[in-house]
């Protein structure tokens, strides 16, 4: 069966096999028992587990669960559905768990079209692949993409590293790029309590070569989080986990709950 993934050594079209696959060059790559592949180079590898750790991981996972999040999943995939193309190719950069991934791909498969998913983090990728059967997942660098030229038609990068040359690269003219970053005052309570003055993100529409806007579409949302266990898998998610003084984390463990506003900017980019 021919794969939505390139081979990372020549670039040739991958095919899924029984346990692996392969190229017409000759290489390889084992299937994981969870069904996904690592396609990341050693030499491309800059630590022995790179990407989130299984801890930040197990949070967010926790976290997601709630459904917290469940807004932005929505938006998410109703632009999927109101602006792509019938079988669409789907390319989840950054896929983490899966959250957003296996909700993506439900819509993409309703037209008939097919969805991958790539992450740094093993850990995160054997989440994703168990949670969306129906997708292709991979080990791999948003800055090496292992797919095609102009094989995607639509790519999601909800908080992820930007790559914007590669993306270009892999998004056919006219394909979508949808672009999840924090607004400004995205879970402006959970930083009041950690640091003594909090600052705002900063709001800009930057266009990149080979892309125009659009729209900006944002998404907003308030909820109560019930008890210590939600509110540190919210804090375990973030960068905050590590960067937090020690006053500002035990502020947070004194809280019996705490609500949050998540602010989130989906920015909408058609490649030219």
């Amino acid at each position: 069966m021919e794969s939505l993934f390139s081979c990372p050594i020549c670039g040739q079209a991958l095919t899924r096999e029984e346990g692996r696959y392969t190229c017409p060059a000759g290489h390889s790559f084992d299937t994981a028992k969870e069904g996904y592949v690592n396609l990341l180079p050693a030499n491309r590898q800059h630590s022995k587990a790179p990407g989130d750790d299984g801890e930040m991981i197990a949070a967010r996972s926790a976290f997601l669960g709630g459904g917290w999040y469940q807004p932005l999943q929505l938006k998410l995939c109703q632009l999927i559905q109101e602006t792509s193309s019938p079988s669409p190719v789907l390319l989840d950069v950054g896929c983490g768990e899966g959250y957003y991934t296996a909700a993506a791909a439900a819509v993409a498969a309703r037209k008939g079209g097919r969805t991958a998913g790539i992450d740094l983090s093993k850990a995160a990728v054997k989440r994703a692949a168990k949670r969306c059967r129906e997708g292709e997942f991979a080990v791999a660098s948003a800055y090496h993409l292992p797919v095609g030229n102009a094989a995607v038609d639509i790519l999601v990068d909800c908080f992820s590293p930007l790559a914007a040359e590669e993306f270009a690269r892999v998004l056919r003219p006219g394909g979508l790029f949808l672009y999840v970053v924090p607004g400004p005052r995205h879970l402006w309570e959970l930083k009041e309590v950690l640091y003594d003055t909090p600052y705002e993100n900063q709001e800009k529409e930057e266009l990149y070569p080979g892309f125009r806007y659009r729209e900006v579409v944002p998404v907003e949302t308030t909820f109560t989080l019930p008890g210590q266990s939600s509110i540190q898998s919210l804090f375990g998610m973030t960068p905050y986990a590590w960067k937090t003084p020690k006053a500002g984390v035990e502020r947070l463990a004194a809280l019996e709950s705490l609500t949050v506003t998540a602010q989130f900017r989906i920015h909408v980019m058609e490649k030219t």
